[in-house]
């Protein structure tokens, strides 16, 4: 099938290197998908593609680009199919393409593997820097090995810890080891240990992969019977539990933290590094591993990335702020009153997200929640987790710090914390916590009070406790199962069912961003959700409605004629004034924080979306000279098109300002920030993020700067994109 098209390409008149990509890149793509009714698999694809005649006889150049690079990855990624002669061609005429392919396909993890089989054969025959890639290779496999031995020789030793009591030696440990201990004049310390917490979620999903279904019918006998076992000798220490082997289990989980995060740097910054970085290689020098920087701007554009994230977090709450100040909310006290500033705070918070969630990712007032089918109020929801984290910063965090700093010792801190809790009415002040479920509705109903529901909504309540809960038991099912399931981290689920309890974990509640929680819950865990199509095109048409704020002709989802040869689908937003014509091709995604998905991101969607935009741009440059009713709405008082401008406009911060097929690929929030005119918000002028507590006196921003001094036009906001002056600021 790739044969045929082939030749219909060098028919049409392409050249020999523009077809080979084209065809590539349809392969990439999963094409063609079905052989009249019937849907054709991907080992047929593999095979009928691999088998082709045209790739025997190509450029080093056609084979060291990068879709035919990302297909033979895919190659080294499956199994059925064997074209080892093929290979061995390619890596005599571009060795750098194979070694390249190697990184990317991830098989150095993969060393048992038959196309590892071939990789070995390759380097027997061509020798080279095929035998430093394989010893590079086998180096890293070692060194994975030793570090997977020493995790699982203590993973054997708290294997019969039941999730529950895995996640109190978690708390314990939180609390010696990751809770700042200067808070909250400097949280830094807490989010450097990030690396910390990641470890923890990933025991708990090896303790949900192995752990019995009975460990999740808790009752109260169980729950007290534990709490004695594993939390009392650290919290309430006694003669009676001198001799409890607690403290081996705390000794073990310590050790099993430092190896779960040993082995999690390893895979992140080596095994990561080596197979997605292209700004360094790995090179021998004797028996050991160097790391050379080959791409500076690279590395440079990476670190931009992390930095523009940390500045649109002062975007959205400086933006909350004028927000709130103009809302009800900033003439009425919230809570109690010894927790005005720090509720008043989570309320700023609230409107923050609500604000990113609508602005950018099309979100509406209310989500489905679809495993009980209730909708929960947005702001509520976002509200109610802020809530929750004043709560615990407040009776938790200030309380624990203030008996750290008079005992000097962790386990006293706790102790006196949990004793408090105690004598003030039996209020749980444990390192974990929990309630059950009814109990929790009813505490958190007062969240939802409003003018229709004074005394609050337990049905409101219900439905915010299930948007942000994980039910550990049918997860674990999942897991067992071997269910094709996203791993949900603490923050996008916060709230932990087991039976008919909620835990709740104080040391991460307390300090979660909260924002990327929501983000990554709806986003990443929830891109399946029925609405999740609606929202995307919601996305589409606010920002359409801002170009139209600032005089642009708007076309949206328009759909060009369809042809024999070409389906081009339809072209999200097409915008035009002062003589530049926009086309925008919209990507709706979730926040990443690994370099792995980052790159999965490059060659998945964003290759994707500079191919659609590619053909689409095409498309509306020839109705431009045919289709009146285009060229009415984009240019009523018939001005002339000066250029054509085809962008990526993308909900993600990674890969920002490359080029995909040659197109721009720009943030969504660039583009709003630039088209408001308001890039002073990224700036933290007041110093609320560097430690400052919010009050009225420090909110105020400073003059307001403005990106066009001449004025605004369509020739100035392309040039405010393309230059990146909106992060000159």
């Amino acid at each position: 099938m790739y044969e045929q098209k082939y030749e219909q390409c060098i028919t049409s008149g392409l050249s020999i290197s523009d077809a080979v990509i084209a065809i590539t890149e349809i392969f990439l793509d999963g094409k063609p998908r079905t052989r009249g009714k019937h849907k054709i698999k991907a080992a047929e694809r593999n095979a009928a593609f691999w088998s082709s005649l045209f790739l025997e006889k190509l450029s080093s150049d056609i084979y060291n680009s990068e879709p035919f690079v990302f297909a033979l990855a895919r190659y080294l990624e499956q199994e059925k199919t064997t074209h080892f002669d093929l290979i061995l061609h390619i890596a005599k005429v571009s060795p750098e393409s194979i070694y390249r392919a190697v990184r990317y396909s991830g098989i150095v993890l993969r060393q048992h593997s038959k196309k590892w089989q071939e990789i070995e054969k390759l380097a027997l025959i061509r020798g080279g820097i095929f035998n430093e890639l394989i010893q590079i290779c086998h180096t890293f496999k070692n060194a994975h090995q030793e570090r997977i031995s020493v995790l699982e020789s203590y993973k054997k030793l708290l294997v019969n810890l039941t999730p529950f009591e895995l996640l109190s030696y978690a708390s314990l440990y939180a609390f010696e080891h990751i809770v700042p201990k200067d808070f909250p004049e400097n949280s830094q310390n807490y989010s450097e240990k990030k690396n910390v917490w990641n470890a923890i979620n990933k025991l708990l999903v090896w303790k949900l992969q192995t752990c019995d279904e009975s460990v999740f019918y808790l009752t109260d006998e169980k729950i007290g019977s534990s709490l004695k076992n594993h939390l009392s000798p650290f919290l309430f220490p006694s003669p009676e539990n001198i001799e409890s082997p607690s403290k081996f289990f705390y000794q073990t989980f310590e050790q099993l933290i430092e190896a779960q995060v040993e082995l999690d740097s390893f895979l992140s910054q080596s095994i990561d590094a080596f197979c997605y970085d292209d700004s360094i290689r790995f090179v021998l020098v004797g028996t050991n591993l160097e790391i050379i920087e080959c791409d500076l701007e690279a590395r440079d554009a990476w670190r931009c990335n992390g930095e523009k994230l940390l500045r649109l977090h002062n975007y959205w709450f400086y933006k909350a702020v004028y927000v709130f100040s103009a809302s009800d909310w900033a003439k009425k006290p919230i809570g109690r009153l010894e927790n005005q500033e720090a509720n008043r705070l989570a309320v700023i918070k609230a409107f923050r997200s609500q604000l990113q969630l609508t602005d950018v990712y099309g979100l509406d007032e209310t989500v489905l929640v679809e495993k009980t089918g209730l909708q929960v109020d947005l702001f509520q929801a976002l509200l109610s987790l802020e809530l929750m984290t004043a709560f615990y910063n407040v009776d938790f965090i200030l309380p624990y710090k203030k008996y750290l700093d008079e005992t000097g010792n962790w386990q006293f801190a706790l102790s006196r914390l949990a004793m408090e809790g105690l004598l003030k009415g039996s209020q749980n002040r444990f390192p974990i916590t929990w309630l059950d479920r009814k109990s929790k509705i009813k505490n958190i109903s007062a969240w939802t009070v409003s003018k229709k529901f004074p005394q609050g909504n337990l049905k409101a309540a219900e439905a915010i406790l299930d948007f942000w809960t994980s039910d550990l038991k049918d997860f674990s099912f999942q897991l067992k199962n071997n269910e094709s399931i996203l791993n949900p981290e603490f923050s996008e689920l916060p709230i932990l069912k087991m039976g008919r309890y909620l835990f709740q974990l104080p040391w991460m509640q307390a300090f979660q961003n909260n924002s990327s929680a929501a983000i990554n819950n709806l986003r990443r865990l929830g891109s399946r959700r029925k609405n999740a199509r609606k929202e995307t095109a919601c996305i589409e048409q606010r920002l359409a409605k801002c170009f139209e704020e600032r005089d642009f002709q708007v076309c949206l989802n328009y759909e060009p004629i369809r042809t024999k040869d070409e389906n081009t689908g339809e072209v999200d937003i097409i915008c035009m004034k002062d003589g530049q014509l926009l086309v925008l091709e919209v990507k709706s995604t979730f926040l990443r924080q690994s370099q792995k998905d980052a790159w999965r991101h490059k060659i998945n969607t964003l290759r994707k979306a500079g191919l659609q935009l590619q053909r689409k741009v095409k498309a509306v440059e020839i109705a431009l000279l045919s289709d009146h009713s285009l060229v009415n709405a984009l240019c009523p008082n018939n001005e002339k098109i000066s250029v054509v401008h085809g962008w990526i406009v993308d909900t993600s911060i990674e890969h920002d300002h490359e080029l995909f097929s040659g197109f721009l690929k720009v943030s969504l929030e660039e583009i709003l920030i630039a088209l408001r005119d308001d890039s002073y918000f990224l700036n933290d002028h007041a110093g609320l993020f560097s430690g400052q507590p919010f009050n009225e006196e420090n909110k105020n921003i400073p003059e307001q700067t403005t990106l066009y001094p001449n004025g605004f036009s369509g020739e100035y906001f392309v040039n405010v994109i393309k230059q990146q002056t909106v992060w000159n600021f």
